[in-house]
């Protein structure tokens, strides 16, 4: 009977250690993967609550320029010795191409008020959406909106357990999209082929980290240039798309950044003009070396409509002179949505989602593929 109680008491106290030391070394993990869940009844939108450390300053020291880096890095960070695999989508074919995502953004003023409303279509293949609220100890507070099959995650493999949540604590390095406590938003839009690959001795940063760092350490598009002056942006040549994002403040200031392809990679900034409310980008290139009014391939992506989409949503931008209420902010963002767009590979393409942040009251509302008559609202 001793022994058995022996037995039981250092069992106890095993398990108790271990309970301990799983804590210590994964306890912010696992309080984040107990906040994912489905928003209402949407199998394929989650939210979560980003709770784990990350440091922004090691993953800039690391020079992770590839997605095969940044999810080698998140993988050794999460698993901490353990095995751990996280796939993406984000790879081209054996031709070296992949079907980019086609997307819309644009800043306008409020119509009700002194603020800005920043909108932003995503374009892509159907796919479940990460909605992540992260508080780092260093940086501001933030929402950021993911689309999960960047981590592992398509129509058949949800994080609908426990056991099978792993894969999201990657979304807080994979943002496609998002705002800050300050007022700050910034989106990604594709440009196929135009794989930015800047080299002018700065740490290396990639696709989706640059906006990440905007989100936590950025204020204004002030701030948002001046970091981007110190490091270098590479956007991964396996993908073998290249990007444009905007950056806008709750000042209403805005602004485009590109990437010079025929001047090694040189970041060119396009600004919103001086007394415009509203400022619009699709996919193509707007700076002035390589705009144009007629779809070419060489600057953007004719196969999305991008300049038909630039043409449609800034006709209703200067219908309004810039000028728009909630609900008119949504229809800009209607007129421009894809459904069921077929590519050449057979493969439908949907608006994934349809989103507007109010800059002033720190607030997204998201609707989900083409549901414009449920609109899902998320603050900090």
């Amino acid at each position: 009977m001793k022994t058995l109680k022996r037995i039981l008491l250092w069992t106890a106290v095993i398990l108790a250690a271990l309970c301990i030391a799983i804590a210590l070394m994964w306890g912010g993990e696992i309080a984040t993967l107990r906040t994912v869940s489905q928003v209402d009844d949407n199998q394929y939108l989650y939210q979560m609550e980003y709770k784990a450390d990350y440091d922004l300053d090691e993953v800039i020291e690391k020079d992770i320029d590839s997605n095969a880096k940044l999810l080698g890095y998140v993988i050794s960070r999460i698993g901490k010795g353990l095995k751990i695999k996280i796939n993406s989508a984000q790879v081209a074919d054996e031709n070296g191409e992949m079907a980019t995502f086609n997307c819309t953004s644009f800043q306008a003023a409020q119509a009700d008020g002194e603020g800005f409303w920043y909108g932003r279509n995503y374009d892509y293949f159907k796919n479940p959406t990460m909605v992540t609220i992260s508080h780092p100890k260093k940086g501001y507070a933030s929402i950021a909106v993911s689309d999960m099959s960047h981590f592992g995650y398509s129509l058949e493999k949800l994080p609908a357990k426990f056991t099978s949540r792993v894969n999201c604590l990657a979304a807080v390095y994979a943002p496609v999209e998002g705002i800050n406590e300050k007022g700050l938003c910034t989106s990604i839009m594709a440009l196929p082929k135009q794989p930015a690959q800047q080299d002018a001795g700065h740490h290396k940063v990639g696709t989706t980290i640059i906006m990440r760092l905007w989100l936590d350490r950025c204020a204004t598009v002030a701030e948002a240039l001046e970091l981007l002056s110190t490091l270098d942006v590479c956007h991964d040549t396996a993908v073998g798309s290249g990007y444009h994002y905007m950056v806008a403040d709750a000042t209403g200031d805005c602004a485009v950044v590109e990437f010079d392809k025929e001047d090694g990679w040189k970041t060119m900034i396009v600004r919103k003009a001086e007394g415009d409310n509203a400022m619009l980008v699709t996919n193509h290139l707007l700076s002035d070396k390589y705009y144009t009014t007629e779809p070419d391939e060489a600057v953007g992506n004719p196969h999305s409509k991008s300049w038909w989409r630039y043409e449609t949503a800034g006709a209703y931008l200067a219908a309004h002179n810039g000028v728009l209420t909630l609900d008119e902010a949504q229809e800009c963002l209607s007129q421009v949505h894809w459904k069921d767009l077929v590519w050449d590979n057979g493969i439908i393409e949907d608006t994934q989602y349809s989103n507007i942040y109010d800059q002033n009251a720190i607030k997204l509302y998201l609707r989900n593929w083409n549901d414009y008559d449920t609109t899902q609202e998320f603050s900090l």
